[in-house]
């Protein structure tokens, strides 16, 4: 009888011999194969500090002025545009930097009542048709910020369509508002089709 108990327990063991070798290989190759899971023990190690008080990213409208603010690493960012007013009062040029038009369209999105979601938006759909460019040409004929085809259309809004960027951002935010409701729905439509 003695000898029969003996055997029954001998696979039984050997069983738990093989998983106990498993576990342990199993626990060695995690530390291999991930490098830095003790590495939050270690002294070289820096966890990333979360600071709640500081925007990555930051995106407001506020009575016609936009603050536009991007933090990565140590490098800031900081784009403020003026009131609505101000906006409208500076001059165009033939070269008007991204900034400058983008103040001048906040202001514009705020006076129509829509969320600062519809803001960020606009600046999405008009980074992808013209890089906030207001002589941006395609060969297919539009042109300007908003790529109005045929650029001609954006007469109007006001007079100088080819070099204004007020004025084809006003014709442009009007087309949208018409077409598709929001600059959201605009961006959806070209997320969705490839152009708006």
């Amino acid at each position: 009888m003695a000898r029969h108990g003996a055997r029954a327990r001998s696979p039984r063991r050997a069983l738990l011999s093989l998983l106990a070798i498993a576990a342990c290989a199993g626990i060695a190759l995690v530390t291999v194969i991930d490098p830095y899971a003790g590495a939050t023990a270690s002294s070289f190690y820096r966890q990333p500090a979360f600071a709640p008080h500081r925007a990555v990213q930051r995106f407001a409208i506020d009575g016609g002025v936009v603050v536009v603010a991007l933090r990565r690493d140590r490098f800031t960012t900081q784009v403020l545009g003026g009131s609505a007013d101000a906006a409208v009062a500076m001059p165009s040029g033939p070269v008007v930097p991204a900034s400058t038009a983008q103040a001048y369209a906040a202001g514009i999105v705020a006076r129509r009542g829509w969320a600062a979601s519809e803001f960020a938006c606009l600046v999405a759909l008009w980074n992808r048709e013209s890089g906030w460019n207001a002589h941006a040409a395609n060969p297919s004929g539009a042109y300007g910020i908003p790529q109005a085809l045929p650029g001609s259309k954006m007469g109007a809004a006001g007079g100088d369509w080819r070099n204004d960027h007020r004025v084809q951002i006003r014709w442009g935010i009007g087309y949208i508002a018409g077409r598709y409701g929001s600059p959201c729905g605009a961006w959806a439509h070209s997320q969705a089709v490839g152009s708006y």
